[in-house]
């Protein structure tokens, strides 16, 4: 037994403890594999917790291995189990890569599934429309839909993810692939090539199935099938990365109404009154009804806002009590009642018209629904964009699912992440997602901050108020990434300030000569805006909130990250204001147990983007004096990595100076 481990206490514990320090079987699984006395801890904890059909909230410091500190356990249990991740890419990495590799070196007979919401999955019914009726924007969509044309004759899975280079974002996309709004189910032509209805069988008959936390909660807050039938079968559920199960939950538990799927049943209902009822109908006219009340609410949600980037969060009082609000949801009802009694009279023609009816039915509920006041403990906002408008309406937490999902039936659940709290009680996951009385477990991370990584606060700079802070962000970022030779990130709190930061940092690079490549969130994919860093030299990357977390760049490809300033939850957001309210009205100090936690969570996140492996050095910056001027400074440097301090912007440069002579050697 390793120095330090301690004896294990199960039968399962001990056969997991076994195989982590076996090392030879696991290195054939992961080639980088290192037996760490962190991972025993953590992987002990798990597989005690999976035996006695636990609960436990265990948080592991980046650098620990938890993927196998849990997936080891699952296959040696022989009990059937789900793992949910925070994406579709962690997913992929899992069935794809770890668990084949680890069940080959474990030699267990584990069946393993993949399963994701249906938006991922091609719906041959819904490309057979698209090739018959589709109008495409541009020849990209054509080109697109030509790809997937030919990889449909192929594929045996209909995962989209199969096809190489296809943009998340193409319009392609949803007019391939089926919502349960518009699948026929058992009444599609196709359903008995149905690749939805394929996964969800492989999955019911395997032992250990892969899902994501979107996945997870839109199925059983629907009721819909796949995770719904999936969970009561189980033994055990892990969540990886699950700090992000509280914001997620929060949007499939409560309602929703968007111009974007109002326009969706639009289109559905002229591709099938032109295909199976042409000139039964005034489809065109039903259609465009539809059409138009959606523009008329976006433009009575938009007030007098224009040129929005990105999404803008409207209080409810804001829009709700003005005519014209009221006056375009009574509009979009009206639409869909008549679109009703349309399709009715056709309904014989074909299973679509049936699917139609249902949703043109729901639409004009919704729209009544929201023009009446909102149920006790839930919060209702506008999420505005460019091009659409989400009525939405959120219960403020999701502890009434998880203490129902732990009273139905007795099974292990086990909660893993890198940032779950900032106490031994981990007291800001277990409050919102009810686990106050789960095992809980604090793993360090087995890096060497304190040689191998510096912080610096500027003590004189902008206060994050004042209109020169995001332009002396970017002259800042110009001064450290170019002395570094690129190879910086530069993290936003809003997507308001990218632009800004951008052409700053673009202007002090251009008067410096140094040559620096800045890229923009946006501009882009995600996965392909990454690939650009990594192979672009001397670049910058300035991304908001998506690049906070997720992102592995291990190496010296990154050795800088600037943090415009604390992340602090936006004091104007409505879901935000609704929680300060219910704690104050329970006697609570919203700033100590609300905003200051979910801003230590944050600044976790951000900063574990700089130190991704044993070897990995660099510099974590956050430009906002608060830290070092303010009381609450102190709190939230604790929850930081343990990273060596810097005074000045000489020191920082010093620092960095040896980070690229090391580079460049």
């Amino acid at each position: 037994m390793t120095a330090g481990h301690q004896a294990p206490a199960s039968p399962l514990a001990a056969a997991t403890h076994d195989a982590l320090a076996r090392g030879g079987a696991l290195s054939q699984a992961d080639p980088g594999f290192i037996e760490r006395e962190m991972q025993q801890r953590l992987a002990s904890a798990m597989a005690q917790a999976i035996e006695d059909r636990a609960a436990l909230v265990a948080e592991a410091g980046t650098g620990v291995g938890k993927t196998f500190a849990y997936l080891v356990p699952l296959l040696l249990s022989g009990r059937r189990a789900l793992v949910s991740t925070a994406t579709k890419s962690l997913q992929d990495q899992l069935f794809l890569r770890d668990l084949p590799r680890l069940r080959d070196a474990l030699r267990v007979p584990a069946r393993i599934a993949l399963l994701k919401g249906r938006s991922s999955y091609l719906c041959l019914h819904r490309l057979q429309q698209a090739r018959e009726t589709a109008t495409l924007p541009d020849r990209f969509a054509v080109r697109a839909l030509a790809r997937i044309e030919h990889w449909a004759t192929a594929t045996a899975t209909g995962d989209l993810a199969e096809i190489e280079g296809l943009d998340d974002r193409s319009p392609v996309i949803p007019l391939v692939t089926s919502t349960r709004d518009n699948c026929l189910g058992t009444e599609c032509p196709q359903h008995g090539s149905c690749h939805v209805a394929r996964a969800r069988r492989d999955a019911m008959v395997a032992d250990l199935v892969v899902v994501n936390h979107h996945l997870f909660f839109a199925d059983l807050s629907l009721r819909d099938s796949g995770v719904a039938e999936l969970l009561p079968t189980v033994d055990a559920a892990v969540f990886d990365e699950a700090h992000q199960l509280v914001e997620t939950g929060l949007q499939f538990l409560g309602t929703s109404l968007g111009t974007t799927q109002v326009l969706d049943l639009a289109r559905d209902v002229v591709a099938a009154g032109l295909a199976h009822a042409r000139g039964l109908a005034p489809w065109q006219d039903l259609a465009g009804a539809l059409d138009h009340a959606a523009r008329d609410l976006r433009l009575a949600c938009a007030g007098p806002l224009r040129d929005l980037r990105g999404i803008v969060k409207l209080r409810w009082d804001e829009r709700a009590a003005r005519p014209e609000f009221i006056a375009a949801l009574q509009a979009l009802s009206s639409a869909a009642q008549a679109l009703v009694q349309g399709l009715i009279a056709v309904e014989a023609a074909a299973p679509d018209f049936t699917r139609l009816i249902e949703r043109a039915r729901s639409l004009s509920a919704l729209s009544g629904s929201f023009v009446e006041a909102a149920a006790e403990a839930r919060v209702r906002w506008i999420d505005l964009g460019p091009r659409d408008a989400r009525l939405i309406e959120s219960p403020l937490h999701i502890r009434d699912l998880f203490a129902e999902q732990r009273e139905a039936a007795q099974r292990a659940w086990i909660f893993t992440s890198a940032t779950l709290g900032t106490d031994d009680e981990l007291s800001w996951f277990c409050e919102a997602a009810a686990m106050e009385d789960a095992r809980k477990l604090r793993v360090g991370s087995p890096f060497d901050y304190a040689a191998h990584a510096r912080t610096w606060v500027p003590p004189r700079f902008p206060k994050p108020n004042e209109a020169g802070h995001p332009a002396a962000v970017g002259a800042l970022a110009a001064r450290l990434a170019g002395r570094l030779g690129g190879r910086t990130f530069v993290l936003t709190t809003t997507l308001r300030v990218l632009p800004v930061i951008a052409e700053a940092l673009n202007e002090a690079s251009a008067a410096a000569g140094d040559g620096l490549q800045v890229l923009v969130q946006g501009s882009h994919p995600k996965r392909t805006l990454l690939q650009r860093f990594l192979d672009t030299p001397r670049s910058v990357l300035v991304g908001s909130q998506s690049f906070w977390e997720g992102i592995d760049v291990p190496g010296d490809a990154l050795q800088c990250v600037i943090i415009d300033k604390l992340p602090f939850p936006p004091p104007n957001d409505p879901l935000v204001q609704a929680r300060s309210r219910e704690l104050e009205r329970l006697g609570r100090d919203p700033f100590n147990d609300y905003y200051l936690a979910e801003a230590a969570i944050s600044l976790k996140q951000g900063a574990g983007r700089l130190i991704r492996s044993e070897s990995d050095r660099g510099l974590l910056v956050i430009t906002d004096p608060r830290l070092r001027q303010m009381p609450y400074g102190r709190k939230l440097r604790q929850a930081l990595p343990p990273m060596g301090a810097l005074d000045t912007e000489a020191d920082a440069l010093a620092w960095l100076d040896e980070l690229a002579s090391a580079h460049v050697g």
